[in-house]
């Protein structure tokens, strides 16, 4: 059984950075290396949005317009692990931030449904 863990979130002042890092266990770092992952955000009362995907190699990466320039998605094959740089971070960046396993080895994330792990997800708070 895949478990991610996330951590990094906090209370952060506007313009502020944030580092968030996901690990995965219950997957060797052979095969954590052919999935796709990606964050996704959550404000209360809203839906989950994708925040950053990340391909297997490392090689392509995908940003939400809203993030687009501030924010850094990279991964450590050999750690298992994938982070998410969030520099100038905003108020509207205040959310939980759940990492995600993509569908199965060489596939993309394109939305939230196509997840099939979920980190328990960690609170980043932005104060104005």
């Amino acid at each position: 059984q895949v478990q991610l863990v996330e951590s990094g979130g906090g209370l952060v002042q506007a313009g502020g950075s944030l580092r968030l890092s996901c690990t995965a266990s219950g997957l060797t770092f052979r095969a954590f290396s052919t999935y796709t992952m990606g964050w996704f955000r959550q404000a209360p009362g809203k839906e989950r949005d994708i925040v950053a995907t990340i391909t297997w190699t490392g090689d392509s990466t995908y940003y939400a317009d809203s993030v687009k320039g501030r924010f850094t998605i990279s991964r450590d094959n050999a750690k298992n692990t994938v982070y998410l740089q969030m520099n100038s971070l905003k108020p509207d960046d205040t959310a939980v931030y759940y990492c995600g396993k993509g569908p199965s080895s060489f596939e993309p994330i394109v939305g939230a449904p196509t997840v099939a792990s979920w980190g328990q997800g960690t609170q980043v708070t932005v104060s104005s």
